[in-house]
């Protein structure tokens, strides 16, 4: 199983729009993934699924998680890194069986000019630590609201060239 997760909960994100425009190329090339966006998160998930303790609301999402052979991961610049809510989110999955010796591609997303160049570095320190096994090509999607047309797709030729070779590279892996 392939998880694509959008790695914020604000809602109506770019972040998920460029996850929905991933999952849509992938299918288009034969690769059926689930998607999830943390706004889908249990609301006490900090309170109700940390340090051992698992809620009936986030079971599900485990299951998911511990079933997903390839996650790939769609992060947004917060702060110069990535966001909080993507880290709780991993903490509150079960080690080993969550992440360990399984494969990931990664994405970054930014207003501004570098695509999350250094939050991406730091989530790659993460899935080390998890022994993640981590697709090299990342991609940095910057000024991601110029890189967007009305349906939510990225147009650029550019762009579309890069994510294109990363897709390609990520069935292959």
């Amino acid at each position: 199983m392939i998880t694509i997760i959008s790695g914020t909960n604000r809602p109506a994100s770019n972040t998920l729009k460029i996850a929905k425009y991933y999952q849509k190329t992938l299918a288009e090339k034969g690769l059926q993934t689930n998607l999830f966006n943390l706004e889908d998160l249990p609301e006490t998930l900090i309170a109700s699924d940390l340090y051992g303790k698992r809620s009936p609301e986030f079971e599900p999402i485990q299951q998911m998680i511990a079933a997903t052979s390839k996650f790939l991961f769609i992060i947004p610049e917060y702060n110069g890194s990535f966001p909080g809510v993507l880290k709780a989110f991993i903490d509150a999955c079960n080690f080993p069986e969550s992440f360990y010796d399984k494969k990931a591609a990664l994405v970054g997303v930014s207003s501004g000019k570098y695509g999350n160049i250094r939050g991406i570095d730091h989530f790659g320190g993460v899935c080390s630590y998890l022994h993640l096994h981590v697709l090299p090509l990342r991609i940095h999607i910057s000024a991601i609201k110029i890189e967007l047309d009305e349906n939510g797709d990225l147009f650029k030729e550019d762009t579309l060239k890069f994510t294109g070779q990363q897709m390609d590279k990520f069935i292959a892996f």
